[in-house]
């Protein structure tokens, strides 16, 4: 893994009796943005074992390029969410940039 090479974690909540169908807007989403950006690796978790009336899921992205994530393309993977996730959420997206130790 190249240093340098920014991902993407982004968590967030989510109702529990609506999650299956905000998962599957999620994908969608991501899969979109995969198709139109070679390279583009995107994954959805969610916390296993949960006890309470929302799910925690995150979002994962890693890009095959140089720097990884740029500013530009976490934008549009932003945009993306605002559209796909409109009305799922219980609470704000949290993103946080990671890159590789060198």
């Amino acid at each position: 893994m190249h240093p340098g090479r920014r991902r993407l974690f982004i968590y967030y909540r989510v109702d529990a009796a609506r999650a299956q169908d905000a998962l599957v807007e999620v994908g969608r989403m991501q899969a979109a943005l995969c198709a139109h950006h070679a390279g583009l690796l995107a994954e959805l978790l969610r916390r296993p074992g949960s006890t309470d009336s929302e799910v925690t899921v995150m979002e994962t992205y890693m890009l095959d390029a140089p720097y990884g994530i740029d500013e530009r393309l976490q934008a549009e993977i932003e945009d993306a969410a605002a559209q796909a996730l409109a009305g799922w959420l219980c609470g704000a997206r949290h993103v946080e940039v990671f890159e590789p130790c060198a």
